[in-house]
């Protein structure tokens, strides 16, 4: 997993689904302090999966890149460690 950064998201937005170009990523829920445990998601060989803290939807979008979601501004910039 060296040299691999796993992207994390969040749904400010209340929306019910979120677009993602990444089949494994974080679930953050909400912004701090409204998040929720940090969830690593993986979609294998499915195309979408809720996330079971926050209820949202992700689907996987071929077409996005790993920093971008549709809707836009779904992606967490920075990550405390």
């Amino acid at each position: 997993m060296a040299g691999h950064t796993i992207p994390h998201f969040q749904n400010d937005g209340g929306h019910r689904l979120i677009e993602v170009g990444v089949k494994e990523f974080m679930c953050t829920g909400a912004s701090a302090p409204f998040d929720h445990p940090h969830i690593f998601m993986d979609l294998g060989a499915e195309n979408e999966k809720v996330c079971p803290y926050c209820s949202t939807l992700y689907r996987f979008n071929p077409t996005l890149k790993d920093t971008q979601t549709n809707p836009p501004g779904c992606v967490v910039h920075s990550v405390a460690a």
